[in-house]
């Protein structure tokens, strides 16, 4: 299964609209195949012009574009897909509204019963951790290797994807006990070069 790195924007980021397109840009030139447009503080009103110019410069290069939280926007701007959190909008109404081929994935945390239930629902991809400390969600409940083990022997052909603290030197870890997914948000979108630290990930996520 391919791997991949999957690079979220972070709140300086979205709240910056010059340098978000920049490190966008720079981030899928550097590898990211996947970009989940995060933004949890902009107004809404603002929120569908970001998308859809996020939407064109990831789709310039190759790469997808997934909207946090918001199915209705991810809609609206033909997003590539959704990603839902544990409390945020249900898996099925995503599905619903966006269709057979759209990319859902649901953050699992380190939860295997409520990954089975994401995968029962259509999950294109279910997401675990935090696996290291993390600066962008410190608080977050860790989540152990074991659990991406027994995820990976359970569902070998599904996509699984690693978040929380992940650097180019910890990757082979996650990807070792099983992820297919790198997530990243502080580790691409707050480094100085976002174009040089995603090719860090991605040249990390081909070392065995």
């Amino acid at each position: 299964m391919s791997r991949l790195l999957y690079a979220i924007t972070s709140q300086a980021l979205v709240q910056d609209r010059a340098r978000l397109y920049h490190a966008v840009s720079a981030a899928v030139d550097g590898g990211a195949r996947l970009i989940q447009y995060r933004d949890k503080w902009n107004p809404p009103a603002q929120r569908p012009a970001l998308a859809r110019a996020l939407l064109r410069c990831c789709h310039a290069a190759g790469a997808r574009l997934i909207i946090n939280d918001d199915p209705v926007l991810a809609q609206a701007i033909g997003a590539d897909g959704v990603h839902v959190g544990q409390t945020d909008a249900s898996l099925a109404r995503a599905r619903a509204l966006l269709g057979a081929d759209a990319i859902i994935g649901v953050t699992c945390g380190n939860d295997l019963a409520r990954a089975q239930a994401a995968v029962d629902g259509g999950a294109s991809y279910i997401a675990f951790g935090r696996f290291f400390a993390s600066t962008t969600k410190p608080d977050a409940p860790p989540a152990d290797l074991a659990t991406l083990r027994r995820a990976r022997a359970r569902w070998p052909r599904l996509p699984i994807c690693a978040i929380g603290g992940i650097t180019p030197d910890n990757a082979a870890q996650v990807v070792q006990a099983g992820a297919d997914w790198i997530a990243v948000v502080a580790g691409v979108f707050e480094a100085a070069d976002a174009r040089a630290a995603a090719a860090a990930y991605c040249t990390a996520l081909t070392m065995d």
